[in-house]
């Protein structure tokens, strides 16, 4: 075994490649083993996905089932569900802009996108710095970490930062509820209010996706600071509670524990932090006699998510043991 692997208690590999689930078996085999596999194309052809795509729509969304029309149009709750199948697409199959689908997504996300550099909508008339660089990271993963709308999305995060040099929802900053989601007025960010590690968190796995801006000093000025609140409360009300660290999904959508250790192992933190090194091991703690990890599993209704996590969680080990 490699190092990686004797840091857990069981090694996960037999447990992952004894799946039925070919898209598991494929990662598990290029990014844990490093052997060579065939092209990422060979999962585009899978059932699942297929299923996926048979429900795109014209304009290259999604459609939401349901909503509540106060709080958002249907366009922009098509948002959000774009974004949901994207990052399965993108997350679990590897698709990318050279499949037309992927293309037909951006392109609809681009329509969105404020002059400012944000793409507006989801939080109705009011910023976006969770959705925005959420939608950032999926399309730097298929292929688009050169493209204007992406340059132009860091640029917008870069401006729109605190003080600190993290990342807040404006609109909490300057202690507004929801209610003016849809309002007149664009809330500006109170600067000096300290920063979110929940929003914080979203925005890094943009930079973290991206060759260049994981490289900055801004990347890793924020990740000091989301290492420092590594399990504590969050400053503001949304996803405030200790406990939002241990509820984890795949692929990721807000910031928890696998996500936020995901992000900071690409930005260049190693396990030779004390805060990195305890996570770490409160996750090795959670690892089952089987291989898998006991933690609480949100979001998605996939039989195969506990095996998700458990690949998502071994890459991390890989990446800061080797």
């Amino acid at each position: 075994m490699n190092s990686w692997q004797k840091e857990l208690k069981v090694d996960p590999i037999p447990k992952l490649l004894s799946l039925e689930n070919e898209a598991i078996k494929y990662f598990t085999i290029r990014d844990l083993l490093d052997e060579k596999v065939e092209t990422i194309e060979k999962l585009w052809k899978l059932r699942d996905p297929k299923k996926i795509l048979i429900k795109q729509q014209s304009d290259g969304s999604w459609e939401y089932p349901g909503g509540n029309k106060h709080i958002r149009s249907k366009e922009n709750y098509n948002q959000i569900e774009t974004y949901r199948n994207l990052g399965y697409l993108v997350e679990k199959y590897g698709f990318s802009r050279k499949h037309e689908a992927i293309e037909k997504a951006a392109e609809f996300f681009f329509q969105f996108q404020d002059e400012e550099g944000d793409f507006r909508g989801i939080y109705g008339t009011q910023y976006t710095t969770t959705y925005t660089p959420a939608i950032m990271e999926l399309l730097i993963k298929a292929g688009y970490e050169n493209d204007r709308h992406i340059l132009k999305g860091f640029d917008w995060l870069l401006s729109i930062r605190q003080d600190d040099g993290g990342w807040a929802i404006p609109l909490r900053t300057a202690r507004k509820k929801l209610d003016v989601l849809n309002g007149p007025e664009l809330i500006q960010p109170v600067k000096s209010k300290p920063f979110s590690h929940f929003v914080t968190g979203m925005v890094l796995r943009a930079f973290a996706a991206h060759p260049q801006y994981r490289k900055s000093e801004s990347a890793k000025k924020a990740g000091e600071l989301l290492i420092s609140r590594l399990f504590k409360s969050d400053k503001y009300s949304d996803r405030r509670g200790k406990d939002f660290w241990e509820k984890v999904s795949y692929p990721f959508w807000f910031t928890d524990i696998i996500s936020a250790l995901d992000s900071l192992s690409f930005i260049g933190f190693t396990k030779d932090i004390s805060h990195i090194a305890e996570a770490l091991e409160w996750l090795k703690n959670r690892q089952t006699e089987d291989g898998l990890f006991d933690v609480k599993i949100v979001r998605g209704a996939d039989k195969d998510l506990p095996y998700w996590i458990c690949l998502a969680i071994s890459r991390l080990f890989k990446r800061y043991y080797e």
